[in-house]
């Protein structure tokens, strides 16, 4: 399959809300060829980082909307202005093979309006620009209600917020330490000619230059690091983890946390505790299976839906649990720029309901003076502090523990990691001690 129809194809799938970025990409680039595979990748990633402001774009270029069916001819025009506007692509070459793709999907009559629409943009740019200047939307290729949700909680980092989110997220590894550190890491990797530095935030994390397979990683098959933003490292030592305990990662899936929970049990605890990790995917738990088999680790893991414990849990008290909770994914938007186009302000409504049924079900499962530690990776207090206040309100067994980095945001009840170029993702943890 040519890229550029694999990346219309991802684009259609997401604006029919037929799928996500990581569910379609996968799937699409399969069809291409390996060469071809980056382009895709590159396509995918940047058309949906700038789709708001594309989208306004063609809203101004077109006399009257395109049909729901034909949103596989919006996917040719957005992804033909990112082409022409972000990349070195000739903007003949994107426009021809613009119009070609229409006929390659079997709409040779939009080939005409796709060529003067595209054309009249060429032209027009500028005009255009000046025209649409001052909407938010456009200046920040964000919806308008992510935007007024940042401007809410974060008034004097919402502009650094927006850069970061439409910036190309790094590749960050964490390194394995029973089997090396950050410094010799870092040196094994200028050895390879592969630039990398020290994280800013992690101690056992190693930020790439430039992102590359897993696959020219020394040692990777062997265990040596993963793949893991430094923000999400800083969970094992918030969890203040020792020998004998009896530990749940709920939500477990893709298994990074799991993996570092693991590995630092091996290194510190002489008695060694007992991991049992939840997910209610099958296929994601395998992936949590393959990152734990890669690492020479063990660990017990269950499919289920973890408000189910009567399905999973045995009525022994954990002394730890770790609930990274599914939330809104709005500190990861660099990453997952689809969020830009399918979550919804209904969403976090929903969200942080099942947010704080997941807190109520698991408090139950902790021993007395155990931790919870809850972690997402949203900006929004709404799935933050609002939750935990909400549950502190009808407990009178729980109290957060402040969590001491010298980074990030204090918050009421824990600590705000906003996205940064460059560096972390956006994280949020809150540390709760049960009476």
């Amino acid at each position: 399959m040519d890229a550029r129809i694999a990346t219309i194809n991802i684009i259609t799938g997401i604006l029919k809300n037929s799928g996500s970025l990581s569910k379609l990409l996968p799937y699409y680039i399969s069809k291409v060829h390996r060469l071809d595979q980056p382009l895709v990748r590159e396509l995918s990633y940047g058309t949906l980082r700038y789709y708001p402001k594309f989208q306004l774009y063609i809203n101004f270029l077109l006399k009257k909307p395109l049909k729901e069916k034909d949103k596989d001819i919006e996917a040719v025009l957005v992804c033909a202005i990112y082409q022409i506007t972000e990349t070195r692509v000739p903007t003949h070459a994107a426009v021809h093979e613009s119009v070609e793709a229409c006929k390659v999907l079997k709409k040779s009559w939009a080939s005409s309006l796709v060529n003067a629409v595209l054309r009249r943009f060429m032209r027009e740019k500028i005009s255009i620009d000046a025209e649409l200047a001052g909407s938010e939307i456009f200046e920040s290729s964000h919806p308008m209600w992510l935007i007024s949700a940042l401007k809410t909680a974060w008034p004097n980092q919402v502009g650094s917020i927006v850069e970061a989110n439409n910036s190309k997220p790094p590749m960050t590894l964490r390194v394995n330490e029973n089997l090396s550190d950050q410094d010799k890491y870092i040196n094994l990797l200028n050895k390879k000619n592969i630039g990398a530095s020290p994280t800013k935030i992690s101690l056992t994390g190693v930020t790439l230059k430039k992102p590359l397979e897993v696959s020219s990683l020394p040692n990777f098959s062997k265990g040596a690091v993963s793949v893991q933003d430094e923000a999400a490292q800083l969970s094992v030592g918030l969890l203040k983890l020792g020998p004998k305990q009896k530990i749940l990662d709920a939500c477990c899936a893709p298994g990074g946390k799991t993996g570092h929970i693991l590995e630092y049990i091996q290194k510190n605890c002489q008695e060694n505790s007992y991991v049992t990790c939840i997910d209610i995917s099958k296929k994601r738990l395998d992936r949590v299976q393959e990152n734990i088999d890669r690492l020479g680790l063990k660990a017990k893991l269950i499919v289920c839906d973890v408000l189910k414990t009567e399905n999973w849990w045995d009525d022994i008290l954990f002394d730890r649990i770790l609930l990274d909770a599914p939330c809104s994914a709005t500190g990861v938007i660099r990453r997952n720029p689809d969020i830009k186009l399918l979550r919804k302000p209904v969403d976090i409504d929903t969200l942080s309901i099942l947010q704080l049924e997941l807190l109520d079900t698991l408090w139950k499962t902790l021993k007395k003076d155990g931790l919870l530690l809850y972690a997402t990776c949203s900006t929004l207090p709404q799935e933050n502090d609002m939750v935990i206040s909400e549950f502190l309100d009808c407990r009178s067994d729980a109290v957060t523990e402040k969590i001491d980095l010298r980074f990030g945001i204090q918050t009421i009840h824990g600590k705000q990691l906003l996205p940064s170029v460059d560096g972390h993702d956006g994280f949020y943890y809150a540390r709760l001690r049960k009476l």
